[in-house]
């Protein structure tokens, strides 16, 4: 019986709602020196246990919840001029940025070039006016703020997750490892998640059987039975966004236990100072991450998202505290 095997058989049976899956207490190495410099340095934290959703929220869940309290997602409301100083008039409609490939090579420095505002996109119309969730209920929901996020988690009588309790689920038991399931992208040639194959953002190779998001469960889950904790859709954390870890505790006794992350004045980005949006830090790369670009499918990759974006590759999961074996 592996570790993780042995965690999970030392769980207790009675989740606090329905397909939610016991993370054990912990302390783990956050972060990783060898990818991108935001990821560093490597540093041990300690988390106390939790449960978490065993999928990211899918369309028909979040469905319930906006029938059930009449809730407007951020991408059918009309953006406050306010907030975005210097924007023409006539651009400030409903919509979200839906994945929009090129037919051809671009430039990777330009992310215009396959992001496209559509008015009218949201969580029921993932890519356009046109579109709906009929047939795609068991996906991943997309086109959530972190605003949208939060409030069905509330619903549901459970929270986000911070960027330490995320990773550490994310790694199944696996310390250290690369990726959600070991240290091989493809063992054995297997896809292990819904990624990017081929040259982003023109050639799909669709070798892992899908173009954009898939149904939740449709890959191996991790060593704790966690599914799509890499790829699909990036995830929403609690903690505010910067640009680095803090540095390693210089002794056992310092290790940080249950880290919050950076204060809110922190995570403003610095190359748009006009803009005064804060960002959270968004986990699990998504189908869009590719070898050629964005190699964020693993446990500690990290990425800034504006409180009020939203996008055709973004979701989440829930979690609860404080709830486990006595």
């Amino acid at each position: 019986m592996t570790d993780s095997e042995v965690k999970l058989a030392a769980a207790p049976n009675t989740p606090p709602h329905p397909d939610m899956i016991w993370v054990p207490s912990g302390t783990f190495r956050m972060g990783s020196d060898k990818h991108y410099p935001e990821e560093a340095p490597v540093h041990r934290v300690t988390v106390d246990g939790f449960w978490i959703d065993r999928t990211p929220i899918t369309n028909a869940q979040f469905r319930q919840f906006v029938r059930e309290t009449g809730h407007t997602s951020f991408a059918e409301i009309p953006p406050d001029p306010r907030d975005y100083p210097g924007a023409l008039p006539h651009m400030l409609y409903a919509g979200s940025l839906v994945f929009t490939p090129p037919r051809h090579a671009v430039d990777l420095r330009d992310w215009s070039q396959w992001w496209q505002f559509l008015q009218g996109a949201n969580w029921r119309r993932p890519y356009g006016p046109k579109s709906n969730i009929n047939a795609i209920e068991g996906h991943p929901v997309v086109h959530v703020s972190y605003i949208d996020a939060l409030a069905y988690a509330k619903w549901a009588g459970k929270d986000l997750p911070t960027e330490a309790e995320w990773e550490f689920a994310a790694r199944g038991g696996l310390d250290g490892a690369e990726y959600a399931w070991g240290d091989e992208f493809t063992p054995g040639g297997k896809q292990m998640a819904n990624t990017w194959q081929g040259e982003f953002p023109h050639q799909n190779l669709l070798l892992d059987g899908f173009e954009r998001t898939s149904p939740v469960k449709s890959f191996p889950p991790n060593g704790y039975g966690l599914y799509d904790m890499a790829g699909n859709v990036w995830e929403w954390t609690t903690d505010w966004y910067a640009s680095r870890h803090e540095a390693d505790a210089p002794k056992a006794c310092c290790i940080p236990e249950n880290p919050r992350g950076p204060r809110k004045e922190d995570s403003y980005d610095p190359r748009q100072p006009e803009i005064r949006i804060p960002r959270k830090v968004v986990k699990g790369g998504s189908h869009l991450c590719a070898p050629n670009y964005c190699r964020r499918y693993r446990p500690a990759a990290r990425h800034a998202q504006p409180v009020d974006s939203t996008a055709s590759h973004i979701g989440f999961r829930c979690i609860v505290r404080g709830s486990g074996p006595a």
